[in-house]
């Protein structure tokens, strides 16, 4: 169970557009879980200079068979022009866990 579980890291402008993002990724279960980390410092190259911002990072808990749909939906409503959308993949964990993400990552029939 453990190879179908994901997580997924993306990057807002602040926390609350994490978290109206994050309630309806949850809400809608692309998503089973959000954590929400404010006050990130970033620093990136975007069109040839050099930035530095505040950010908010969040951790979303996905299922392997939900990732283009959640991958496509965050886009959608991300205010990013290219955001970050990234996955770790899970290797272990807590069976009971990872069966709670697969659970709520289910969209009802």
């Amino acid at each position: 169970m453990a190879d179908k579980i994901l997580l997924g890291v993306s990057t807002f402008p602040d926390r609350e557009t994490a978290q109206r993002i994050s309630n309806q990724l949850v809400s809608e279960k692309f998503a089973a879980c959000a954590n929400i980390l404010p006050d990130i410092e970033s620093i990136y190259r975007w069109k040839e200079k050099i930035e530095t911002g505040n950010e908010t990072l969040v951790f979303f808990k996905v299922s392997e068979e939900r990732q283009s749909a959640f991958q496509e939906k965050l886009r959608a409503l991300h205010p990013y022009q290219v955001p970050e959308i990234i996955f770790l993949s899970i290797s272990s964990g807590l069976p009971e866990y990872l069966g709670w993400v697969t659970e709520n990552c289910t969209p009802a029939t």
